[in-house]
């Protein structure tokens, strides 16, 4: 998302430059992190729930489609997603245009 972000400074500098507010700049960055984040857990999960399966006989204690497992680790994906897409999008929003034009 950094790098992401890098890249669009000029676009950014140019929505600000063009009353875009801080707020629509940084929902703008999570948006597409929250993007990433639900097309990570769609993809992921059917996998994990496959290779469960498969790795059944490895596991001890533990069911190898444990709801409560995958609920956590939801979470802390969706978590861990949201702050490296929340600190970019804090820093895209404090871009002064003058500086985001004269870049390029």
């Amino acid at each position: 998302m950094a790098y992401a972000v890098t890249r669009r400074t000029a676009e950014i500098g140019l929505r600000i430059a063009l009353g875009a507010a801080p707020a629509s700049i940084e929902w703008m960055v999570l948006r597409e992190g929250l993007l990433l984040i639900a097309l990570g857990v769609a993809i992921g999960l059917p996998l994990s729930l496959a290779a469960g399966r498969i790795g059944a006989s490895l596991l001890y204690g533990i069911k190898p489609n444990d709801p409560l497992s995958f609920g956590l680790t939801i979470a802390m994906l969706l978590a861990i997603g949201v702050l490296a897409a929340f600190l970019p999008a804090r820093r895209a929003a404090a871009v002064e245009p003058n500086q985001a034009l004269r870049h390029e």
